[in-house]
């Protein structure tokens, strides 16, 4: 089957530089709300089966003009939602933010031992995201979209995709609503097919000042 991992669309905490995971979440900012419109003409030629979002607000909204365009129910997944970020959250200092993505980089690269301050390890992480691919995987054999989070999805692409290493998409950014295509399944592993690190609508609906922590790449 085809997965498409798309980031939601920018949030206020992107634009202040926060670490922000807590549910429900912030809403969309302005252009966060005309990156979500540009994704089902960006989808158009896709056999898109079904819709999911994760249980934060962000996810659910980005979702919705796709859902309203090809009649499908949007399907909230709790597996889906950000990487939480414990004692880190609603930070935005260099000190919290390294912690945080050096955390996320740990996992990608194999340590799942690594634990978020306050908050869970690798192990956790990986259960339940992998337990939300399975179930969604089971339940389709096209084309599947998920709207999640970018450390979650960076993460896990780096740590399940065959032909990538977590390398690749910690040092890779992923802008609001830029795209991960995998395909393959859950018993013979998925191959990255393409990674999009920029919105789906194009560069005009990049904000180059946004400091966003969990979209940019990881510098060395």
């Amino acid at each position: 089957m085809r997965l498409l991992l798309i980031r939601h669309g920018q949030t206020p905490a992107n634009v202040r530089g926060e670490l922000d995971t807590a549910a429900p979440g912030p809403g969309l900012t302005e252009l966060g709300e005309r990156q979500a419109e540009a994704v089902p003409e960006a989808l158009r030629d896709e056999n898109i089966q079904g819709i999911y979002a994760s249980r934060l607000i962000r996810t659910q909204l980005t979702a919705a003009p796709l859902s309203r365009e090809r009649g499908l129910e949007v399907v909230v997944h709790d597996g889906l939602h950000e990487i939480e970020a414990g004692e880190l959250e609603g930070k935005s200092d260099e000190q919290s933010v390294k912690a945080y993505i050096g955390t996320v980089l740990a996992w990608g690269t194999g340590d799942l031992s690594a634990r978020m301050p306050g908050a869970f390890d690798g192990h956790a992480f990986f259960d339940r995201f992998d337990r939300a691919i399975a179930e969604i995987a089971a339940a389709h054999d096209d084309t599947a979209v998920l709207f999640s989070h970018g450390a979650a999805i960076r993460a896990w692409v780096g740590s399940r995709a065959l032909n990538v290493s977590g390398e690749f998409t910690l040092h890779n950014p992923i802008d609001n609503t830029g795209v991960a295509i995998l395909e393959g399944s859950p018993a013979a592993g998925w191959k990255l097919i393409s990674w999009a690190g920029a919105p789906v609508g194009g560069p005009q609906l990049e904000d180059a000042a946004a400091p966003d922590p969990t979209g940019e790449a990881v510098a060395g």
